[in-house]
């Protein structure tokens, strides 16, 4: 049996945000604007700024000197729900997903012209969920929000004039948040609000190699470990005391979820076809399959709140990208890329939480150098999300008349517009 308040307690941590970002699931990839151009296409294997901690760690044995990098990014997307199907009155109006700001920033410096070391700050995941209170899905979900931040202190070396490699421990901050709506009128007399926060701190760490295989082509390949998170905090009940009575629970309990974030493998290939033409190849596979079940424990809380154990059953997914930059003249390169991204959810397990599917991005990009000293990076990406249902069973009650969670089933539609903007300063 599943519980509404349970399944609001999961979305701390898989609550996929449809058109939030360019990568599917839970995960973010706009942590470098001038990546962002080709679709990261070339993000292991071609070091442009101090922006490859991030992308391959072993990269920045490339950079010459001293490097600031910070930026943005900037995501509007869109969400259309249409064939709804609902035993409850209600709406369905879409646009789940906020505008969303991503930010970014990078410090790299060489030791000597073997040894760099570098500083990294950004976002690898983050989700917002957030339905109008009256959603006529709201049993199966309404609001949950999560972000993590990223500390990764990196260290590089050169072995020889070909290879390079390295490594960096992560410091990662998860901080999550839930407000949800148990239907418990039928016994209570009032639906009951319910509010989850959580917060925890998780260690990991990414590891890369970049080789030169010749004057022209680069191949890297970089490894994201999985972070492993015991989510703490509080799960508050906010109704009469009648309600909280009637449901047989106090208003406040400790609440804990063990949690890992997926490691992932990313490898592509630079090659640099003349003066001017430059094209990336890459992909990128992500161990989602960690999040096969979950459980969800309230401290002191007995019978069906004690513990709650809930499917995901989320599979291993690729994405492939390629892209191009052309120098038009020494300050001025242009870049175009397209991505394939697959959904880690599937149809048999796709709910109002994470109704994403498969996804394709076109991005453009330029980087203009006025001086040696400084470079400044925009980019604009287009994501298109097939099509995908959700069709959610009436679950029943834990008990009759309390937690019912009607049929919903709908159509969902996803897109977004992503722009960035990246400044870097050598010094």
């Amino acid at each position: 049996m599943q519980y509404p308040f349970a399944k609001g307690a999961l979305a701390l941590v898989i609550a996929g945000l449809c058109g939030q970002s360019m990568a599917n699931g839970l995960a973010i990839n706009e942590q470098s604007v001038s990546g962002m151009g080709t679709a990261f296409a070339g993000r292991s294997s071609s070091a442009q700024d101090a922006s490859t901690l991030f992308g391959n760690p072993a990269g920045m044995s490339k950079l010459k000197q001293s490097e600031v990098s910070a930026g943005f990014g900037y995501v509007i997307p869109s969400t259309d729900i249409d064939n709804v199907n609902s035993g409850v009155r209600g709406t369905s109006n879409g646009d789940i997903a906020p505008k969303a700001l991503v930010p970014f920033a990078y410090l790299v410096t060489p030791v000597n012209e073997d040894l760099h070391l570098g500083l990294g700050l950004y976002v690898p995941f983050g989700v917002i969920s957030d339905n109008e209170k009256s959603f006529q899905g709201r049993g199966h979900g309404l609001y949950s929000k999560v972000q993590v931040t990223t500390l990764q202190p990196t260290i590089s070396y050169r072995i020889n004039p070909s290879v390079s490699i390295g490594f960096g421990p992560t410091i990662n901050k998860l901080d999550g948040k839930l407000t949800n709506i148990l239907n418990t009128a039928p016994l209570t007399g009032s639906d009951t609000k319910v509010n989850i926060e959580g917060d925890d701190i998780g260690y990991g760490y990414n590891v890369g190699v970049l080789v030169d295989l010749n004057e022209r082509t680069s191949w890297g390949l970089t490894y994201h470990s999985k972070v492993d998170y015991n989510l703490e905090g509080r799960t508050k009940f906010q109704g009469s005391a009648f309600s909280l009575g009637a449901l047989g629970v106090r208003s406040e309990y400790d609440a804990s979820l063990d949690i890992s974030m997926p490691e992932s493998v990313d490898t592509s290939i630079t090659h640099r076809l003349d003066d001017q033409w430059t094209v990336y190849l890459g992909t990128t596979w992500t161990r989602w399959s960690r999040l096969e079940e979950i459980l969800v424990e309230n401290e002191g809380a007995a019978g069906r709140f004690a513990g709650i154990r809930e499917q995901m059953s989320w599979r291993d997914t690729w994405s492939h990208a390629i892209g191009a930059a052309y120098q038009l003249n020494p300050q001025l390169v242009l870049r175009a890329g397209v991505a394939y991204d697959q959904t880690p959810t599937t149809n048999a397990h796709r709910n109002v939480r994470i109704p994403v599917g498969d996804r394709k991005i076109f991005s453009l990009g330029a980087g203009w150098t006025p001086s040696p000293e400084l470079t400044i990076d925009l980019a604009y990406a287009y994501i298109h999300e097939e099509k995908v249902s959700v069709n959610l069973a009436d679950t029943g009650a834990a008990a009759p008349g309390v937690f019912l969670k009607p049929a919903y089933s709908a159509d969902y539609r996803n897109s977004a517009h992503g722009i960035g903007s990246q400044l870097t300063y050598r010094f």
